[in-house]
């Protein structure tokens, strides 16, 4: 008997086994988007320890943008080639280890050292995390799942929000000190959690390994009270399209790799340049009452919407519609913000620019893994966070020169980025709404 993988999984559904993935790999995603969305509230108390400039300072994002980028390509694909479990334990107990090293980083060169390092690890953990997880859901309601995958960002967001409020307000010499080590605690668990993850089924498929393949979805069927596989099960990956066998830039791939790359660098080009500038501005000037850590707080917890509206559209509007929609918003948002004649009318176009920039990512992230067969999928996730990284590296300081002409003047750049990143979006024609991932 011949079934695919999605088809084994799909008689199992969604239940226990895809619940306790979505905690182990939740619980390490909001660490590194601790990690990453750290540089901004940091930066300011950085400073200050190191007695360098805000923008100095904001150099060691660019070294963890820069160690983000070799890790998702060099990361994403090495999970193609030895799998995805040993690529994931490898790169959470890098994220600890040297996550936890920064934190008593002794001068600013060794700091930026370190969170190049931490950067390495946390950008191989992104594109595989997200391409395992996609590998262990039936098609129905698989977009829905990876935007709760996607959730845990704004968990991570407001804990540091929150640890960068509480450190502030106790007077703490050094915030940035608490801000990393807060930011390193969950991979440090995390690591343990994920000895419990089996490799990819689809992944095992692919190399002929048929024995393990069925033991793994087996656990899987049990854990969800579902029948098992028989000894006879001939377990087979649905066809590759061809011409898609041997690079994400194949024929077939071209087209939608272009415009979904793009989409990467323009997001995360206008993502990092808000957070990365944002929260110093806010945590310092600000804009009236739009001041301090506690309207972080606010901007991190007008997120949470974002990723559910996000987990809705992609299963009732479709993957690409979805995003589409997310990137005019933000925009829109940042549009606002170069009009805003108030105070009121600037923290309302702040909150919508969190909103919409997050359902972003929730709908680009559910997006593209299913935009590649197995064989490509962390190819062409690590190639898609690389790019991403790209831009994380070059905004803290190209975006520094626009900002010399003013913070409204900056975000009305972002708006015309996300602008020109919707029309990249018309390159991708597929719609991946219910189709196997094989």
């Amino acid at each position: 008997m011949r079934m695919t993988v999605d088809e084994a999984l799909a008689r199992g559904g969604t239940g226990r086994f895809q619940w306790r993935l979505l905690g182990i790999f939740g619980l390490v995603w909001a660490a590194d988007a601790m990690q990453v969305i750290a540089v901004g509230f940091a930066a300011p108390s950085i400073a200050v320890t190191f007695g360098v400039e805000r923008v100095t300072a904001l150099q060691v994002g660019t070294m963890f943008f820069l160690g983000m980028f070799v890790g998702a390509w060099g990361f994403g694909r090495l999970a193609d080639r030895i799998g995805r479990r040993n690529i994931l334990l490898l790169t959470v107990a890098m994220d600890a280890i040297f996550g936890l090293a920064s934190v008593w980083a002794g001068d600013f060169t060794l700091l930026m050292v370190m969170r190049f390092l931490t950067g390495v690890a946390v950008g191989g953990t992104l594109p595989v995390d997200y391409a395992m997880m996609a590998e262990f859901l039936p098609p129905k309601n698989r977009g829905r799942w990876l935007v709760w995958l996607e959730g845990f960002w704004a968990i991570g967001t407001i804990i540091i929000a929150l640890t960068a409020w509480i450190a502030a307000s106790l007077g703490a010499e050094a915030p940035w000190r608490w801000i990393f080590f807060v930011a390193a605690g969950p991979a440090l668990i995390g690591f343990w959690l994920r000895l419990w993850v089996p490799e990819s089924p689809m992944y095992l498929v692919r190399n002929g390994r048929q024995v393990e393949a069925r033991a793994v979805l087996n656990r899987v069927l049990a854990v969800n009270g579902a029948a098992p596989l028989s000894g006879e099960t001939q377990l087979v990956i649905a066809p590759v399209p061809a011409g898609a066998e041997t690079s994400i830039f194949a024929p077939m791939l071209r087209a939608r790799t272009l415009g979904v790359l793009a989409v990467w660098f323009l997001v995360s080009l206008s993502y990092y340049g808000v957070f990365v500038w944002v929260p110093g501005q806010l945590a310092t000037e600000g804009f009236g009452f739009v001041r301090g850590y506690g309207f972080l707080v606010i901007l991190a917890l007008a997120q949470v919407p974002g990723y559910a509206l996000a987990a809705h559209g992609v299963e009732a509007w479709g993957r690409r519609n979805t995003l589409m929609g997310f990137l005019l918003l933000s925009a829109a948002g940042c549009f606002l913000f170069t009009l805003a004649g108030s105070t009121a009318m600037i923290a309302g176009s702040l909150i919508l620019m969190s909103f919409a920039l997050l359902g972003t990512w929730g709908a680009l992230y559910a997006f593209t893994p299913e935009l590649y067969p197995t064989h490509l999928r962390g190819t062409g996730m690590g190639t898609a966070s690389a790019i991403a990284r790209l831009g994380g590296i070059l905004a803290p300081s190209l975006l520094a020169m626009v900002f010399v002409h003013g913070f409204g003047v900056a975000i009305g750049v972002f708006a015309g980025l996300l602008v020109l990143g919707a029309a990249a979006l018309l390159l991708v024609r597929a719609e991946t709404r219910d189709a196997a991932i094989g």
